[in-house]
Protein backbone atom coordinates (compact mmCIF):
# COMPACT_ATOMS: atom_id res chain seq x y z
CA UNK A 1 0.00 0.00 0.00
CA UNK A 2 1.32 3.44 -0.93
CA UNK A 3 1.15 5.44 2.27
CA UNK A 4 1.97 8.67 0.45
CA UNK A 5 -0.97 8.21 -1.93
CA UNK A 6 -3.37 7.65 0.98
CA UNK A 7 -2.06 10.74 2.73
CA UNK A 8 -2.78 12.79 -0.39
CA UNK A 9 -6.49 12.03 0.07
CA UNK A 10 -6.52 14.13 3.22
CA UNK A 11 -6.51 17.91 2.69
CA UNK A 12 -3.23 19.46 3.80
CA UNK A 13 -4.97 21.86 6.17
CA UNK A 14 -6.61 18.91 7.96
CA UNK A 15 -3.24 17.17 8.33
CA UNK A 16 -1.91 20.43 9.80
CA UNK A 17 -4.72 20.42 12.35
CA UNK A 18 -4.22 16.77 13.30
CA UNK A 19 -0.47 16.96 13.68
CA UNK A 20 -0.41 20.31 15.50
CA UNK A 21 -2.47 18.80 18.32
CA UNK A 22 -0.13 15.87 18.99
CA UNK A 23 2.79 15.75 21.46
CA UNK A 24 6.16 16.88 20.10
CA UNK A 25 7.80 13.47 20.44
CA UNK A 26 4.98 11.79 18.50
CA UNK A 27 5.17 14.36 15.71
CA UNK A 28 8.86 13.67 15.18
CA UNK A 29 8.16 9.94 14.92
CA UNK A 30 5.35 10.57 12.42
CA UNK A 31 7.86 12.03 9.99
CA UNK A 32 8.29 8.41 8.87
CA UNK A 33 4.63 8.02 7.85
CA UNK A 34 5.14 9.55 4.40
CA UNK A 35 7.14 12.13 2.49
CA UNK A 36 4.14 14.44 2.64
CA UNK A 37 3.94 14.29 6.43
CA UNK A 38 7.67 14.82 6.73
CA UNK A 39 7.55 17.88 4.47
CA UNK A 40 4.69 19.34 6.54
CA UNK A 41 6.39 18.71 9.87
CA UNK A 42 9.63 20.32 8.69
CA UNK A 43 7.95 23.47 7.36
CA UNK A 44 8.53 26.68 9.28
CA UNK A 45 4.87 27.67 9.32
CA UNK A 46 3.94 24.32 10.89
CA UNK A 47 6.58 24.54 13.64
CA UNK A 48 5.42 28.07 14.41
CA UNK A 49 1.78 26.92 14.53
CA UNK A 50 2.73 24.08 16.89
CA UNK A 51 4.71 26.45 19.12
CA UNK A 52 1.81 28.94 19.25
CA UNK A 53 -0.63 26.23 20.32
CA UNK A 54 1.79 24.81 22.87
CA UNK A 55 2.29 28.31 24.32
CA UNK A 56 -1.40 28.48 25.16
CA UNK A 57 -1.06 25.31 27.27
CA UNK A 58 2.28 25.47 29.11
CA UNK A 59 3.33 22.40 31.08
CA UNK A 60 5.37 21.55 34.14
CA UNK A 61 8.64 19.95 33.04
CA UNK A 62 10.11 17.48 35.55
CA UNK A 63 13.71 16.30 35.42
CA UNK A 64 14.73 13.44 37.70
CA UNK A 65 18.45 12.84 38.28
CA UNK A 66 19.44 9.61 40.00
CA UNK A 67 22.99 8.36 40.10
CA UNK A 68 23.91 10.49 37.09
CA UNK A 69 20.96 9.25 35.01
CA UNK A 70 18.47 11.90 33.87
CA UNK A 71 14.83 11.24 32.97
CA UNK A 72 12.40 13.91 31.79
CA UNK A 73 8.62 14.03 32.17
CA UNK A 74 5.96 16.69 31.87
CA UNK A 75 2.48 17.21 33.24
CA UNK A 76 -0.29 19.76 32.65
CA UNK A 77 -0.28 22.94 34.70
CA UNK A 78 -3.69 23.36 36.33
CA UNK A 79 -6.08 25.92 34.84
CA UNK A 80 -9.23 27.32 36.44
CA UNK A 81 -8.53 25.38 39.63
CA UNK A 82 -9.94 27.96 42.03
CA UNK A 83 -12.30 26.42 44.53
CA UNK A 84 -10.34 23.17 44.50
CA UNK A 85 -7.83 22.13 47.14
CA UNK A 86 -6.30 19.11 45.39
CA UNK A 87 -5.83 17.51 41.99
CA UNK A 88 -4.21 14.37 40.58
CA UNK A 89 -2.42 14.63 37.23
CA UNK A 90 -0.49 12.12 35.12
CA UNK A 91 2.87 12.68 33.43
CA UNK A 92 4.17 12.00 29.94
CA UNK A 93 7.63 10.46 29.62
CA UNK A 94 9.95 12.27 27.20
CA UNK A 95 13.54 11.08 27.31
CA UNK A 96 16.28 9.43 29.32
CA UNK A 97 20.01 9.93 29.15
CA UNK A 98 22.17 6.80 29.16
CA UNK A 99 23.68 5.54 32.40
CA UNK A 100 27.13 6.81 31.40
CA UNK A 101 26.25 10.43 32.07
CA UNK A 102 27.22 12.51 35.06
CA UNK A 103 25.72 15.96 35.66
CA UNK A 104 26.85 18.81 37.90
CA UNK A 105 24.48 21.68 37.08
CA UNK A 106 22.12 22.80 34.33
CA UNK A 107 20.45 25.87 32.75
CA UNK A 108 16.96 26.15 31.22
CA UNK A 109 15.66 28.68 28.70
CA UNK A 110 12.68 28.65 26.33
CA UNK A 111 12.20 24.87 26.22
CA UNK A 112 15.87 23.82 25.97
CA UNK A 113 18.31 22.71 28.67
CA UNK A 114 22.05 23.34 28.73
CA UNK A 115 24.30 20.81 30.49
CA UNK A 116 27.84 22.23 30.87
CA UNK A 117 29.49 19.12 32.31
CA UNK A 118 28.06 15.97 30.79
CA UNK A 119 30.18 12.83 30.85
CA UNK A 120 29.17 10.63 27.94
CA UNK A 121 31.68 7.81 28.23
CA UNK A 122 32.70 5.39 30.95
CA UNK A 123 36.16 5.11 29.43
CA UNK A 124 37.41 8.52 30.61
CA UNK A 125 36.46 11.52 32.71
CA UNK A 126 36.18 13.97 29.82
CA UNK A 127 33.04 16.09 29.86
CA UNK A 128 31.22 17.94 27.10
CA UNK A 129 28.78 20.82 26.86
CA UNK A 130 25.37 19.67 25.69
CA UNK A 131 22.04 21.18 24.63
CA UNK A 132 18.91 19.05 24.71
CA UNK A 133 15.25 19.43 23.85
CA UNK A 134 13.49 17.27 26.47
CA UNK A 135 10.16 17.37 24.63
CA UNK A 136 11.51 15.80 21.43
CA UNK A 137 14.44 13.78 22.85
CA UNK A 138 16.99 15.58 20.64
CA UNK A 139 20.38 16.67 21.86
CA UNK A 140 23.55 18.20 20.45
CA UNK A 141 27.12 18.30 21.75
CA UNK A 142 28.57 21.80 21.58
CA UNK A 143 32.05 22.50 20.21
CA UNK A 144 34.86 22.49 22.78
CA UNK A 145 36.40 25.69 24.07
CA UNK A 146 39.87 26.46 25.42
CA UNK A 147 39.91 25.62 29.11
CA UNK A 148 43.66 25.63 29.76
CA UNK A 149 44.61 27.93 32.61
CA UNK A 150 41.01 28.69 33.56
CA UNK A 151 38.71 27.40 36.27
CA UNK A 152 35.36 26.64 34.64
CA UNK A 153 32.85 28.03 37.13
CA UNK A 154 29.58 27.64 35.26
CA UNK A 155 27.36 29.01 32.54
CA UNK A 156 23.90 30.07 31.43
CA UNK A 157 21.61 29.45 28.46
CA UNK A 158 19.79 32.53 27.19
CA UNK A 159 17.24 33.18 24.46
CA UNK A 160 16.76 36.30 22.36
CA UNK A 161 13.04 36.35 21.38
CA UNK A 162 13.57 39.09 18.75
CA UNK A 163 16.42 37.47 16.85
CA UNK A 164 15.16 34.02 17.91
CA UNK A 165 18.66 32.92 18.87
CA UNK A 166 19.94 30.82 21.75
CA UNK A 167 23.28 31.80 23.27
CA UNK A 168 25.44 30.08 25.87
CA UNK A 169 27.34 32.36 28.25
CA UNK A 170 30.10 30.77 30.35
CA UNK A 171 32.24 32.41 32.97
CA UNK A 172 35.68 31.28 34.07
CA UNK A 173 38.24 32.35 36.60
CA UNK A 174 41.87 32.75 35.61
CA UNK A 175 44.79 31.88 37.87
CA UNK A 176 45.00 35.59 38.83
CA UNK A 177 41.31 35.42 39.99
CA UNK A 178 40.08 37.55 37.10
CA UNK A 179 36.73 36.56 35.58
CA UNK A 180 36.58 35.82 31.85
CA UNK A 181 33.33 35.48 29.88
CA UNK A 182 32.94 33.40 26.71
CA UNK A 183 29.85 33.21 24.51
CA UNK A 184 28.56 30.87 21.81
CA UNK A 185 25.69 31.63 19.41
CA UNK A 186 23.79 28.44 18.57
CA UNK A 187 22.60 27.63 15.08
CA UNK A 188 25.27 29.57 13.19
CA UNK A 189 27.77 28.36 10.61
CA UNK A 190 31.15 27.32 12.08
CA UNK A 191 30.15 28.03 15.66
CA UNK A 192 33.05 29.29 17.74
CA UNK A 193 33.43 30.52 21.28
CA UNK A 194 34.58 34.10 21.68
CA UNK A 195 35.47 36.26 24.63
CA UNK A 196 33.31 39.21 25.65
CA UNK A 197 34.10 41.97 28.08
CA UNK A 198 32.27 42.57 31.34
CA UNK A 199 32.91 46.12 32.61
CA UNK A 200 32.72 45.17 36.30
CA UNK A 201 34.09 42.38 38.44
CA UNK A 202 30.76 41.13 39.78
CA UNK A 203 30.49 37.43 39.13
CA UNK A 204 28.18 34.54 40.05
CA UNK A 205 29.25 32.93 43.28
CA UNK A 206 28.42 29.67 45.07
CA UNK A 207 24.69 28.96 45.35
CA UNK A 208 24.19 32.36 43.73
CA UNK A 209 24.56 30.96 40.24
CA UNK A 210 20.74 30.95 40.45
CA UNK A 211 19.50 32.60 37.25
CA UNK A 212 16.60 33.09 34.85
CA UNK A 213 16.05 34.41 31.33
CA UNK A 214 13.11 36.84 30.91
CA UNK A 215 12.29 38.61 27.66
CA UNK A 216 15.81 38.29 26.31
CA UNK A 217 17.64 39.27 29.51
CA UNK A 218 19.64 36.80 31.61
CA UNK A 219 19.40 37.68 35.31
CA UNK A 220 21.71 36.13 37.90
CA UNK A 221 22.78 36.85 41.46
CA UNK A 222 26.25 38.38 41.43
CA UNK A 223 28.81 38.89 44.15
CA UNK A 224 31.77 41.20 44.67
CA UNK A 225 33.98 40.77 47.79
CA UNK A 226 34.53 44.54 47.90
CA UNK A 227 30.82 45.36 47.98
CA UNK A 228 28.55 45.33 51.01
CA UNK A 229 25.47 44.14 49.13
CA UNK A 230 24.84 41.49 46.52
CA UNK A 231 23.94 42.52 43.00
CA UNK A 232 21.73 41.29 40.18
CA UNK A 233 23.59 40.76 36.93
CA UNK A 234 21.53 41.64 33.83
CA UNK A 235 22.92 40.33 30.54
CA UNK A 236 21.17 41.45 27.36
CA UNK A 237 21.28 38.31 25.19
CA UNK A 238 20.67 40.20 21.94
CA UNK A 239 23.23 42.99 22.35
CA UNK A 240 25.58 41.05 24.68
CA UNK A 241 25.82 43.89 27.20
CA UNK A 242 26.07 43.67 30.99
CA UNK A 243 24.26 45.78 33.54
CA UNK A 244 24.16 45.43 37.33
CA UNK A 245 21.37 46.30 39.75
CA UNK A 246 21.52 46.45 43.56
CA UNK A 247 19.38 43.85 45.26
CA UNK A 248 16.42 45.20 47.19
CA UNK A 249 17.07 46.27 50.80
CA UNK A 250 16.73 43.41 53.30
CA UNK A 251 16.85 40.85 50.50
CA UNK A 252 19.56 38.49 51.69
CA UNK A 253 20.14 35.54 49.33
CA UNK A 254 20.26 32.11 50.95
CA UNK A 255 19.70 28.46 50.06
CA UNK A 256 16.01 29.11 49.36
CA UNK A 257 16.50 32.12 47.07
CA UNK A 258 14.82 31.76 43.67
CA UNK A 259 14.75 34.13 40.71
CA UNK A 260 11.34 34.09 39.05
CA UNK A 261 9.43 35.56 36.13
CA UNK A 262 6.65 37.48 37.85
CA UNK A 263 4.27 38.67 35.11
CA UNK A 264 7.18 39.59 32.82
CA UNK A 265 9.32 41.19 35.54
CA UNK A 266 12.23 39.83 37.56
CA UNK A 267 11.26 38.60 40.99
CA UNK A 268 13.33 37.30 43.92
CA UNK A 269 11.75 34.95 46.46
CA UNK A 270 12.96 33.71 49.85
CA UNK A 271 11.22 31.08 52.00
CA UNK A 272 11.28 30.72 55.75
CA UNK A 273 9.71 28.04 57.95
CA UNK A 274 7.69 29.43 60.84
CA UNK A 275 6.58 27.44 63.87
CA UNK A 276 4.32 29.18 66.39
CA UNK A 277 1.28 28.57 68.57
CA UNK A 278 -0.90 28.44 65.47
CA UNK A 279 1.16 25.60 64.00
CA UNK A 280 3.43 25.45 60.97
CA UNK A 281 3.44 27.99 58.18
CA UNK A 282 5.70 29.19 55.38
CA UNK A 283 6.78 32.80 55.19
CA UNK A 284 7.22 33.94 51.59
CA UNK A 285 9.13 37.15 50.94
CA UNK A 286 9.12 38.45 47.36
CA UNK A 287 10.79 41.44 45.72
CA UNK A 288 9.84 42.50 42.17
CA UNK A 289 12.15 44.68 40.07
CA UNK A 290 9.92 47.49 38.79
CA UNK A 291 12.58 49.74 37.23
CA UNK A 292 16.03 48.52 36.19
CA UNK A 293 17.48 51.98 35.60
CA UNK A 294 16.37 53.37 38.97
CA UNK A 295 16.94 50.11 40.91
CA UNK A 296 13.35 50.24 42.17
CA UNK A 297 11.86 47.19 43.87
CA UNK A 298 8.41 46.38 45.25
CA UNK A 299 8.25 44.18 48.35
CA UNK A 300 5.58 41.55 49.08
CA UNK A 301 5.16 39.24 52.07
CA UNK A 302 2.83 36.25 52.37
CA UNK A 303 2.10 33.62 54.95
CA UNK A 304 1.15 30.20 53.64
CA UNK A 305 -0.87 28.35 56.24
CA UNK A 306 0.20 24.86 55.36
CA UNK A 307 -1.89 21.74 55.41
CA UNK A 308 -0.53 18.34 56.43
CA UNK A 309 0.90 17.49 53.00
CA UNK A 310 2.96 20.67 52.96
CA UNK A 311 4.24 19.98 56.47
CA UNK A 312 5.31 16.49 55.40
CA UNK A 313 7.67 17.74 52.67
CA UNK A 314 8.45 21.21 54.05
CA UNK A 315 12.10 20.55 54.99
CA UNK A 316 13.29 20.73 51.38
CA UNK A 317 10.40 22.66 49.88
CA UNK A 318 11.40 25.46 47.53
CA UNK A 319 9.90 27.80 44.96
CA UNK A 320 10.33 26.53 41.41
CA UNK A 321 8.65 29.41 39.60
CA UNK A 322 5.49 31.41 39.00
CA UNK A 323 2.78 30.62 36.45
CA UNK A 324 1.44 33.18 33.99
CA UNK A 325 -1.62 33.65 36.20
CA UNK A 326 0.55 34.54 39.20
CA UNK A 327 0.52 31.23 41.11
CA UNK A 328 3.70 30.69 43.12
CA UNK A 329 4.72 27.05 42.54
CA UNK A 330 6.53 25.05 45.21
CA UNK A 331 7.99 21.55 45.09
CA UNK A 332 10.51 19.36 46.86
CA UNK A 333 13.99 18.75 45.44
CA UNK A 334 14.20 15.37 47.15
CA UNK A 335 12.02 12.77 45.51
CA UNK A 336 9.16 11.25 47.44
CA UNK A 337 6.30 8.97 46.48
CA UNK A 338 3.86 10.39 45.72
CA UNK A 339 5.26 13.66 44.37
CA UNK A 340 3.39 16.80 45.38
CA UNK A 341 3.53 20.20 43.71
CA UNK A 342 1.80 23.18 45.35
CA UNK A 343 0.26 26.18 43.60
CA UNK A 344 -0.18 29.17 45.92
CA UNK A 345 -2.17 32.14 44.62
CA UNK A 346 -1.35 35.15 46.83
CA UNK A 347 -4.18 37.33 45.46
CA UNK A 348 -6.85 34.76 46.36
CA UNK A 349 -4.88 33.25 49.26
CA UNK A 350 -5.57 29.75 47.92
CA UNK A 351 -3.37 26.66 47.97
CA UNK A 352 -3.77 23.83 45.47
CA UNK A 353 -2.01 20.52 46.12
CA UNK A 354 -1.29 18.55 42.92
CA UNK A 355 -0.26 14.91 43.14
CA UNK A 356 2.02 13.95 40.26
CA UNK A 357 1.66 10.35 39.10
CA UNK A 358 3.68 8.30 36.63
CA UNK A 359 7.23 9.48 37.37
CA UNK A 360 9.16 6.21 37.06
CA UNK A 361 6.92 4.48 39.57
CA UNK A 362 8.24 1.10 38.47
CA UNK A 363 11.81 1.94 39.56
CA UNK A 364 13.36 1.94 43.01
CA UNK A 365 14.58 5.30 44.26
CA UNK A 366 17.62 5.47 46.48
CA UNK A 367 19.17 8.29 48.49
CA UNK A 368 21.13 10.02 45.73
CA UNK A 369 18.37 11.50 43.65
CA UNK A 370 17.08 14.98 42.86
CA UNK A 371 14.06 16.38 41.07
CA UNK A 372 14.09 19.62 39.11
CA UNK A 373 10.90 21.31 37.95
CA UNK A 374 10.50 24.03 35.33
CA UNK A 375 7.21 25.93 35.11
CA UNK A 376 5.62 27.28 31.93
CA UNK A 377 7.43 24.75 29.73
CA UNK A 378 6.36 25.04 26.08
CA UNK A 379 6.97 22.14 23.72
CA UNK A 380 8.87 23.21 20.63
CA UNK A 381 9.78 21.27 17.50
CA UNK A 382 12.55 23.72 16.59
CA UNK A 383 16.05 22.51 17.43
CA UNK A 384 18.25 24.31 14.92
CA UNK A 385 21.20 24.64 17.30
CA UNK A 386 23.86 22.94 15.15
CA UNK A 387 24.65 23.58 11.48
CA UNK A 388 27.63 21.29 10.94
CA UNK A 389 27.18 18.53 13.53
CA UNK A 390 24.59 15.78 13.43
CA UNK A 391 21.90 15.75 16.09
CA UNK A 392 20.87 12.42 17.56
CA UNK A 393 18.37 11.30 20.20
CA UNK A 394 19.96 9.91 23.38
CA UNK A 395 19.31 6.41 24.62
CA UNK A 396 15.78 6.26 25.94
CA UNK A 397 13.02 3.82 26.69
CA UNK A 398 9.37 4.07 25.72
CA UNK A 399 6.83 2.80 28.20
CA UNK A 400 3.96 0.57 27.15
CA UNK A 401 1.47 3.35 27.84
CA UNK A 402 3.40 5.73 25.58
CA UNK A 403 3.45 3.21 22.75
CA UNK A 404 -0.27 2.56 23.15
CA UNK A 405 -1.00 6.31 23.10
CA UNK A 406 0.96 6.78 19.89
CA UNK A 407 -0.72 3.75 18.31
CA UNK A 408 -4.08 5.30 19.19
CA UNK A 409 -3.04 8.54 17.49
CA UNK A 410 -2.08 6.65 14.34
CA UNK A 411 -5.40 4.78 14.37
CA UNK A 412 -7.24 8.11 14.75
CA UNK A 413 -5.50 9.53 11.69
CA UNK A 414 -6.23 6.33 9.72
CA UNK A 415 -9.88 6.53 10.73
CA UNK A 416 -10.08 10.09 9.44
CA UNK A 417 -8.64 8.91 6.11
CA UNK A 418 -11.36 6.27 5.79
CA UNK A 419 -14.13 8.72 6.67
CA UNK A 420 -13.02 11.05 3.93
Amino acid sequence: MNRGANSDSIPTDLIYEILSRLPAKSILRFRCVSKLWKSIICRQDFTELFHTRSSSNPRLLIGVEQGGVWSFFSSPQPHDHYGKSSLVVATDFHMKFSEDTTIYYRSYASGLIYFPNMRISNENDDVVRMICNPSTGQYAILPPDLRTGYEDIGGFLGFDPIGKQFKVLVYKRRVDDELVYHILILGTENMKWREIICPLTYGPYGYRWEHICINGVLYYIADDPDEEHDMIGCFDVRFEKFKFVHLAPYCLPNWSTKLINYKGKLGVINLKDDYNDCGFSLKISMWVLENVEKHEWTTYAYTLRAENKVVKVSQNLSVIGVTGSGDIVLANHNLYKPIYVFYFNPERNTLLCVEIQGVREEEEWFNKHRVYCFVNHVEDLRFDVMKTTSISPPEQSTSTSSREAEAHQVRTVAHLKQDR
